[in-house]
């Protein structure tokens, strides 16, 4: 059996479901060669409980342009960001620069900061002086929009 030959009522989400629950289609979806097996069980899954960590400090920002393609970030994606968390090295940040926000990869390294984007066309941007730099929050989930 396929995803085209359950009933539409079969995919609704149940009755017990809230606002904040999406149903969960219990199929695995083969991207190779399809399969002709499907155990069929309803359940749904809460997007707030499984993608928001800490709802008071939890934000969505929308992406424009492309710095950050090499990290599957991409123009119009929706990125999931935590304002309280404390930034590594190697996190994907939005930061705050000359009054602008701007996404990337925030690198420390040997006494030396800098942020990197993940698209060699744009150029890693050194950071002299910590003062100079706030960390808005950090990226934890990309919510990637398909073509």
């Amino acid at each position: 059996m396929s995803i085209d030959q359950l009933a539409p009522a079969e995919l609704a989400p149940s009755q017990e479901a809230s606002a904040e629950e999406i149903a969960v289609v219990p199929l695995t979806m083969p991207a190779g060669f399809p399969s002709p097996a499907l155990d069929y069980v309803t359940e749904t899954i809460n997007l707030h409980e499984n993608l928001v960590r800490h709802p008071a400090s939890t934000f969505i920002a929308r992406v424009t342009g492309s710095s950050m393609e090499g990290a599957g970030i991409s123009d119009g994606d929706r990125v999931l960001v935590e304002k309280g968390r404390e930034p590594q090295s190697g996190d994907v940040v939005i930061a705050v620069l000359e009054d602008q926000f701007t996404l990337k990869r925030l690198m420390i390294e040997r006494g030396r900061v800098w942020l990197h984007a993940e698209n060699s066309e744009y150029p890693d941007i050194e950071i002299p002086r910590l003062d100079e730099l706030t960390i808005w929050g950090v990226v934890y989930m990309s919510l990637h929009h398909l073509p």
